[in-house]
């Protein structure tokens, strides 16, 4: 798919990031550049993998000149940089400002001046009906990419959003956590055992902006259908697959936090396309003639639902162990090895 071409991966030294490059490093791609303002996991990445194919570029997505020298030559952008801890985000908003919002405004515009052909941006369920600034942002962050999408017209990149729920594993995330809880003989500690997330696993999240690269016209936003669980179900799979008997203790509902989770909303359902694992969601094209906002409705609206996740398919404990156990992160675990990403 991507022979012989250049890819950029802004904040490519985290989760995401790696499982792009374990996917593709042994394929015929011609170059992959890793861009980050992190010079350890940069040198750690570079000391591990040790490939003539990766490239590592110190910089920031806030800084357009540092983002643009790093977009010479580039065939394909992924805009997965970004400050995603809800907690920090909501004790420094303006960080999540700078980083998520501008950071991608200036991403998008060094694309366009070094003439890349598609740029997908990653976004999270927490952008819809968002409640913390994370969110927020993130949110702020889809309508910019879209809107940049819909002056550009057919001229290149080609810009999507791929947008999809908890990434199993990933670093920061509730998985490792409780690993790390479990292997150090702590108590595992809950917010709300009946809150449920979507559970996807990194390589789905590849394989999503993959989708989105394959299939996407300007400004469309992808969504992966995913199936949940809740978080006290997830503890207690853990506990069962380290053959571990942790207390559980609940301590309630953290700052920011959503009981449960929407990866579209209802006017999003309206107009959604179904691709069989995926949604489609077209860029609104209507215009600045407000007619078209204050004369003309949508019945349809009325009678859809978000999709939630308390309302997707929801796991058995059977099912969401094999989930578990197909991870890497999960298989390093068990062998009493340092996970990767950690």
């Amino acid at each position: 798919m991507f022979q012989g071409q250049t890819v950029l991966i802004t904040g490519g030294t985290g989760s995401f990031g790696n499982a792009v490059v374990r996917r593709f490093l042994n394929t015929d791609i011609g170059e992959i550049r890793i861009f980050s303002r992190d010079e350890k996991k940069q040198d750690d990445m570079r000391h591990e993998l040790r490939s003539p194919k990766v490239k590592f570029y110190i910089g920031d997505v806030r800084n357009y000149e540092s983002i643009r020298n790093a977009m010479r030559g580039v065939d394909l952008v992924f805009n997965a940089a970004a400050l995603k801890q809800v907690p920090s985000c909501e004790f420094y908003p303006m960080e999540a400002v700078y980083t998520n919002i501008i950071g991608t405004e200036n991403t998008l515009n060094a694309a366009i001046a070094e003439g890349v052909k598609n740029v997908i941006v990653l976004s999270t369920d927490k952008a819809v009906y968002p409640i913390n600034a994370m969110g927020m942002s993130k949110a702020l962050m889809e309508k910019v990419a879209v809107a940049k999408a819909r002056l550009l017209g057919d001229r290149k990149p080609t810009i999507c959003v791929t947008r999809y729920g908890n990434v199993m594993a990933s670093r920061g995330s509730v998985i490792p956590l409780f690993v790390s809880q479990i292997r150090s003989g702590k108590p595992l500690t809950i917010t709300d055992p009946e809150m449920t997330r979507f559970m996807m696993s990194l390589d789905e999240a590849v394989d999503l902006v993959l989708f989105a690269f394959q299939n996407g016209q300007p400004g469309d936003t992808f969504v992966q259908k995913s199936p949940a669980a809740t978080i006290g179900q997830l503890a207690r799979v853990l506990l069962e697959i380290f053959n571990a008997s942790n207390e559980i203790r609940i301590i309630g509902t953290r700052h920011g936090e959503k009981k449960h989770e929407t990866l579209l909303n209802r006017e999003e359902m309206v107009r959604a396309e179904d691709l069989g694992r995926y949604y489609r969601i077209r860029s609104d094209t209507r215009d600045l003639n407000y007619a078209l906002y204050f004369e003309q409705g949508e019945r349809k609206v009325d009678e859809m639902q978000d999709y939630t996740s308390a309302n997707t398919r929801r796991l058995t404990d059977a099912e969401l162990k094999e989930m578990l156990l197909r991870l890497p992160y999960i298989e390093a675990a068990l062998r009493g090895e340092t996970p990767p990403g950690v």
